[in-house]
C-alpha cells in the first residue's frame, strides 16, 4: 500500500506540471476570429465597435475590424472618416480582404458622388467571386450610381440585386424597380433592346407597357394588373406588388357630391378669385367646351390670327401673400390697355399684391375662330355634375381654421382651395382630414395622403422648360434671367429639375432694367453667352477646413464661362426686355450656331405683330394650351367672360383645370402616371401630388409662329 504522504507529495509535483501544459496547450491553439460572422454580413455593430476591436488587435485580424469600421462608417453617412480609415490599409491583404477592399472602394466612391469613378471600380470587380452579402452591395453601389436616372442600366442592377434580398429590402428593390420603369417615357421604353434570355426584365416591361396603355382608368388598370400576375406568376413584382400598384387595387373615386371652394373673395385678390370662380362653375354646369392636349397646328393658327399672345401662365397665379383691401378700381375686372407696338412695353397692373403679373394688350378682334373640332384629351372629359352642392367660403374673412372646422361641420367631400400662399402654409399647420386640392403650392411642399397643390407659377414654368430643352438633346443650357428674387426662384427651379432629368451644370447670367438694356444696346456691348454656375446645380465641390470652419472651394474658371459649350439659353424677360435681349446676343455672338434660344410665356405678354415675330426668328416660348389652340372653343367662351383681358382668361382655365382634378383626385393621389390632358397642361402629380403641366410650345419663324418640333 502506498503511503498516504507519497500520494501527497506526487499530486503536489503534479500540479505545477499540468498547469504548464495548459499554458503550452493555449499557446499551441489559435482563439476562433471573431470578425468571420461580422465579414459575412451575419452579425453587424456600429462603427464604434469595430474601432475598439481594431485597437486591441494585430496582424490579419486588426486588418478585418478595420475594413468592417469603413463599412460601418459608410453605412453610417460618416464619410470622411471612412476616407481617413481606408488610405491606411496595408498593402499585403489576403484574396478576402483584397475583394472587401475593393467593394469599399467603390463604395466610397459613390458617398463621395464620384459616380463615373465608382462605376469603373465596380466594373473591375469579379462579382463571381463575392459573397452573397457581398453581392447585394456589389448590386446597390451600381443602383445608386445611376442616380435614379432610368436605364436598362438600372433595372438590370436592381433585378440582379433583388433574389439576394428580404422582407423589406426586396420591397423596397422592387417599388425601386417600378419606379425606374413608370419615369420613363413611352419613347424611352420603345428604345430598350435586351436579350432573349431575361426573362424577369421581359415581364416587367410588359407590366410597364399595359400601365401605359391603361392607367388613365384605374378600372382597366385594376384588371390589367391581375391579368400580368396571371400571366406572369413568377416575377419577383407579380409575388409581391409595387407598393405604387397595391394602392391601385383598393382605388375609389373621391366624391365631389358636396364640393367647398375656398377662395379670397375681398381686397386685391377678390378678382383673381372671381375668375376662377367662374371657370370652376362652368365646368361643374357643364357650360365649357372640351379640353384637350395642343395640336400643333391649331396652336399655330390661333397664334398667327389673333396676333395677340396673352401673358405669362406663370405670373397670373403666383399669389404669395395675403391680400389687403382693395383700393377703389380693384372692385371690377381689370380691364387691358388697347394694342401698343411690339417696342412700348404693357403698363403693369397697379395692385399692391404679391403677384408677378402684368395686365395684357388685347385687340379689339374677337377671339380667333376654327372649324376644327378642339383636339380630344387621351382621358375621357370630366362630366359636369350640376347636381352637386358647391359652397364658396370667403378666406379674408376669417381664420383659415375656423373656415376649415365650418367645412367640416358642413359634410363637404372635397376642399378646392386655398388660393394664397400664405393660407396654403396655414392649410399644412391644420392637419386636416379632408380631402384638399389647394390652388397654390407651399415654401416646402409636404407629402399628406390627403392633399395635391395645383399652381401657376414662375417654378413651374421653368421645370416644363427644363424637360422641354433636355428632350431637345440640349446639353448646356444658360439661363438669362431678372435681377431679382423672381430670377433666383427661376434659376433653383430649373437647375433643380435639369439634375433631376440627369443634366449637368446650368449656368446663369442676370439682367437689370430696361434702362440698363437700352444702355447696352447702344453702347454696342451685346450679351456673351455665359455666366456663373446655378448652386443648385453645382457638383460636391471640395472643401477646405479651418479652424473648424468647412469652406467649399470656389468654382473653377471653367465653370464660371460657358465658352463655346452653351447650347442652349433660357431668357425669362418681358416683352421689352425680350425685344433688347434677343439683338443683343447676335450683337455679340453673331450666327452663333448650336445655341438655340428659349422663352417662358413672359415675353409674350404683348402684340406679337409681324415686326416682333420677325425679331425673334427662331426663339421658342412656352404657352398653356388654351391660350396656344388646343381648344379655341374654351378660349374664346373665357375671353368673353373675362372681356378679353388674356390675364383673367388664363385664371379661368384654371378654375377649369380645377374641376377636372378634384373630380379625379383619388386618381393623381393614388394611380401612378395618371394624366389629365388640361386647359394649363397637361396635368400629372409627382409622388408628392404636386400638379406638374406640360405646356405648349411655339416658334417664330420667318414672320409666323409655328409648333416647335
Amino acid at each position: 500500500m502506498v503511503p498516504l504522504t507519497f500520494l501527497r507529495t506526487k499530486a503536489a509535483h503534479s500540479v505545477p506540471l499540468m498547469l504548464a501544459a495548459l499554458i503550452f496547450a493555449g499557446c499551441g491553439t489559435q482563439a476562433p476570429d471573431q470578425t468571420a460572422a461580422h465579414m459575412q454580413g451575419s452579425a453587424q455593430a456600429d462603427s464604434a465597435f469595430y474601432l475598439r476591436q481594431m485597437a486591441q488587435s494585430s496582424n490579419d485580424t486588426k486588418t478585418n475590424w478595420q475594413l468592417l469600421a469603413i463599412r460601418a462608417l459608410l453605412n453610417e453617412g460618416k464619410t470622411q472618416q471612412a476616407a481617413d480609415l481606408f488610405n491606411p490599409l496595408p498593402q499585403d491583404l489576403n484574396d478576402t480582404q483584397r475583394r472587401e477592399q475593393g467593394l469599399l472602394s467603390a463604395e466610397l466612391k459613390v458617398a463621395l458622388k464620384d459616380y463615373a469613378s465608382a462605376k469603373k471600380i465596380l466594373g473591375d470587380i469579379d462579382i463571381n467571386a463575392l459573397d452573397k452579402n457581398q453581392q447585394a452591395r456589389f448590386w446597390q453601389a451600381g443602383i445608386t450610381a445611376e442616380q435614379g436616372r432610368p436605364s436598362l442600366t438600372l433595372l438590370r442592377a436592381l433585378i440582379a440585386q433583388e433574389p439576394l434580398l428580404s422582407g423589406a429590402d426586396k420591397q423596397k428593390n422592387i417599388d425601386a424597380t417600378w419606379q425606374a420603369l413608370s419615369s420613363m417615357t413611352q419613347e424611352q421604353a420603345r428604345a430598350l433592346v435586351i436579350n432573349a434570355d431575361e426573362n424577369v426584365l421581359r415581364g416587367w416591361l410588359d407590366l410597364q407597357l399595359m400601365w401605359f396603355n391603361n392607367r388613365s382608368d384605374p378600372n382597366m388598370l385594376k384588371a390589367g394588373i391581375t391579368d400580368w400576375q396571371t400571366r406572369y406568376p413568377q416575377n419577383p413584382g407579380a409575388k409581391m406588388l409595387p407598393s405604387q400598384l397595391v394602392s391601385v387595387q383598393s382605388f375609389k373615386p373621391a366624391s365631389t357630391s358636396k364640393i367647398a371652394l375656398l377662395l379670397p373673395l375681398n381686397g386685391q385678390a377678390a378678382v383673381f378669385s372671381r375668375t376662377i370662380q367662374q371657370g370652376f362653375e362652368a365646368a361643374k354646369n357643364g357650360t365649357t367646351a372640351m379640353s384637350g392636349a395642343a395640336v400643333p397646328e391649331q396652336a399655330a393658327q390661333a397664334a398667327n390670327v389673333n396676333d395677340v399672345v396673352s401673358p405669362s401662365a406663370a405670373e397670373t397665379s403666383d399669389l404669395t401673400t395675403a391680400q389687403t383691401p382693395a383700393q377703389g378700381t380693384m372692385q371690377n375686372p381689370v380691364t387691358a390697355p388697347t394694342t401698343q407696338p411690339a417696342s412700348t412695353p404693357a403698363p403693369a397692373a397697379q395692385t399692391s399684391t404679391s403677384i408677378d403679373i402684368q395686365a395684357a394688350p388685347v385687340t379689339d378682334a374677337p377671339a380667333p375662330q376654327t372649324t376644327e373640332p378642339a383636339a380630344q384629351a387621351n382621358v375621357p372629359a370630366t362630366s359636369a355634375n350640376p347636381g352637386a352642392e358647391l359652397k364658396i367660403y370667403d378666406t379674408s374673412s376669417q381664420p383659415l381654421d375656423q373656415i376649415l372646422a365650418q367645412v367640416q361641420r358642413d359634410g363637404a367631400s372635397i376642399v378646392v382651395g386655398p388660393l394664397l400662399k400664405n393660407n396654403v402654409e396655414e392649410l399644412m399647420k391644420s392637419n386636416t382630414t379632408l380631402n384638399v386640392l389647394a390652388l397654390n403650392q407651399p415654401e416646402q411642399v409636404q407629402n399628406r395622403a390627403n392633399i395635391c397643390y395645383f399652381a401657376l407659377s414662375p417654378e413651374d414654368e421653368a421645370r416644363d422648360a427644363a424637360r422641354h430643352i433636355r428632350e431637345q438633346g440640349k446639353q448646356a443650357p444658360l439661363l438669362l434671367i431678372p435681377r431679382s428674387a423672381l430670377g433666383d426662384r427661376v434659376a433653383n427651379a430649373f437647375a433643380q429639375e435639369w439634375q433631376s432629368l440627369g443634366g449637368g451644370m446650368v449656368l446663369q447670367q442676370k439682367f437689370g432694367s430696361t434702362s440698363e438694356l437700352r444702355a447696352g444696346v447702344n453702347g454696342g456691348a451685346g450679351i456673351a453667352l455665359n455666366g456663373s454656375p446655378v448652386s443648385a446645380s453645382l457638383p460636391q465641390q471640395q472643401s477646405v477646413t479651418i479652424a473648424g470652419l468647412t469652406i467649399p472651394a470656389p468654382p473653377t474658371d471653367a465653370q464660371i464661362s460657358g465658352g463655346d459649350r452653351v447650347d442652349a439659353a433660357y431668357i425669362v424677360a418681358t416683352p421689352e426686355e425680350i425685344a433688347f435681349i434677343k439683338p443683343m446676343i447676335a450683337m455679340r455672338n453673331g450666327t452663333r450656331s448650336g445655341v438655340t434660344l428659349y422663352a417662358s410665356s413672359r415675353s409674350a405678354q404683348g402684340t406679337a405683330g409681324p415686326d416682333f415675330r420677325l425679331e425673334m426668328d427662331g426663339l421658342q416660348y412656352s404657352e398653356i394650351p388654351m391660350l396656344a389652340g388646343s381648344n379655341p372653343l374654351l378660349m374664346q367662351q373665357a375671353l368673353s367672360v373675362v372681356n378679353n383681358d388674356y390675364s383673367l382668361a388664363r385664371l379661368y382655365a384654371m378654375g377649369v383645370d380645377a374641376w377636372a382634378l378634384a373630380n379625379n383626385f383619388t386618381q393623381m393621389r393614388q394611380v401612378p402616371g395618371f394624366e389629365l390632358n388640361g386647359n394649363t397642361g397637361d396635368l400629372s402629380a409627382t409622388q408628392d401630388c404636386v400638379i406638374n403641366r406640360k405646356l405648349s410650345w411655339l416658334k417664330y419663324q420667318q414672320g409666323q409662329i409655328v409648333p416647335a418640333s
